[in-house]
């Protein structure tokens, strides 16, 4: 990171019951996933003020522990670290045929029952599973596994297509960089919006990806001449939310038939152009939200939407409560 921390806003956190962050480490620790786990929750952010994340990693077995790329990792401490953690990340497992300790699966039951949140990344998913905690509960995992994960843990309900699941106190990712997306959602709803964004702009990745967006599309990567006329389309969409285009007009920009562009729209997005900007209105929503100035009709129109009624019905649907509540729970006057 070049530019200093120094420059950047300070942002005034509320404080949350427990801050204290705890990743497990394990021989044959994934490099990558613990990575992400450390960069969200492990990284020093003086503009975030006193009441960010503490952090501290806990082995699981004995020593000498490797990672992935023959790195030797050292530890703060072992299980009893769990005792005080507020939120214990599992980031990736040695392999999904290798058991958890009884230690381990105690330690995490006992962790649950205190109180504490649990996010596992990856494989992570199956030792959180051994324990019993997600019984009755929905969880995801790297596609690859999600159909040995069903059969081994059929009491779990698998999503298998979802980026992560939020089951709170429970949480789990799929593979790799979905850790990243749980990160950002734990911290969005930890300390609010405008938190989860100052970390994305320093990871220089997307603020907010829904936890229920595919893992995969079916063509990720479009032909060459495709994505040079689907990604300026989505820019020009962005552009002008209060507008709704018909798909004639959208074909005809793009210069393909109407069946071929919702299918190549579809391959590029993972969805609809009207669940698309439907998408993009309710993220634009949101940020506004956070801000007092703007009143809910003026939000409505600015995003695209009829009336502020149907805000509303989206905006429920999408997040789960209302704008009024998302307001008052992430506004920037409660905020600061």
């Amino acid at each position: 990171m070049t530019t200093p921390d120094n420059i950047l806003p300070f942002i005034s956190l509320r404080p949350i019951p427990n801050n204290l962050v705890v990743a497990l480490i394990y021989d044959g620790l994934c490099t990558f996933e613990f990575g992400v786990t450390a960069e969200i929750f492990g990284l020093p952010r003086p503009e975030m003020g006193p009441d960010w994340y503490r952090f501290r990693t806990a082995a699981v077995e004995p020593g000498p522990l490797r990672a992935h790329g023959g790195l030797m990792v050292s530890t703060d401490g072992g299980l009893e670290l769990l005792d005080d953690a507020g939120l214990i990340v599992i980031p990736g497992w040695k392999g999904v045929n290798t058991p958890a300790s009884p230690e381990l699966v105690a330690a995490l039951i006992a962790a649950h029952a205190r109180g504490a949140r649990i996010a596992t990344i990856c494989s992570g998913a199956y030792i959180l599973a051994q324990t019993g905690l997600l019984d009755g509960h929905s969880a995801t995992t790297h596609w690859r596994y999600a159909e040995d994960f069903a059969a081994r843990f059929p009491q779990v309900t698998m999503r298998a297509d979802n980026l992560y699941t939020d089951d709170a106190p429970l949480y789990t990712s799929a593979g790799s960089a979905a850790g990243l997306d749980l990160g950002l959602h734990i911290v969005r709803q930890d300390f609010g919006p405008e938190a989860a964004n100052s970390v994305a702009r320093r990871l220089v990745i997307a603020s907010h990806r829904d936890g229920g967006q595919n893992q995969f599309l079916p063509r990720p990567v479009p032909r060459a001449t495709e994505a040079d006329k689907i990604a300026p389309l989505l820019d020009r969409l962005r552009q002008n939310l209060r507008h709704t285009p018909t798909i004639s007009a959208l074909a005809k920009s793009c210069a393909m038939s109407q069946r071929t562009f919702l299918r190549r729209f579809e391959e590029a997005t993972g969805t609809t152009p009207i669940r698309f900007l439907i998408e993009e209105r309710l993220q634009l929503a949101a940020h506004l939200l956070e801000r007092p100035e703007a009143g809910m009709e003026e939000i409505a129109a600015q995003c695209g939407f009829a009336s502020s009624a149907l805000l509303r019905h989206h905006f429920r649907k999408r997040y789960g409560l209302p704008p009024a509540a998302w307001r008052q729970r992430f506004g920037q006057a409660q905020g600061s």
